[in-house]
């Protein structure tokens, strides 16, 4: 289940600098949950050449991230908006002026919605 994510993600971000056919394939196997052989028989190709297409694809999918980073700064970045989100949780308003307190929930509503777009 891990791998489906991982992968998802990274034809998120760099699915375009593939080739068309990679990423036609690692869509519908990935993304479309397609077996090997149906995808095979969709494109009239082997299940071999599938297999290749999409182990070729996965390979230039790491090394562009290897490269680049952009899943690991993605991901970094989400996660400190959470982090930043569970303080805004534990903090103690008792002591804020009620326009200090509206403040501050819509900080956390802003950034709730911001999180949930990514």
């Amino acid at each position: 289940m891990e791998e489906i994510y991982e992968i998802s993600l990274l034809l998120d971000f760099y699915g375009q600098l593939l080739t068309e056919k990679e990423y036609v394939m690692l869509d519908l196997h990935y993304n479309n949950d397609f077996s090997l052989s149906e995808i095979a028989e969709n494109m009239n190709i082997s299940r071999q050449g599938v297999y290749d297409n999409i182990r070729r694809g996965k390979k230039n999918l790491a090394e562009l991230e290897n490269k680049l980073g952009l899943v690991r700064k993605f991901s970094e970045q989400k996660k400190a908006m959470k982090d930043i989100l569970q303080e805004l949780k534990e903090f103690d308003c008792s002591k804020l002026e009620s326009k200090d307190k509206a403040r501050l929930k819509n900080i956390y509503e802003n950034l709730t919605l911001l999180i949930e777009k990514l």
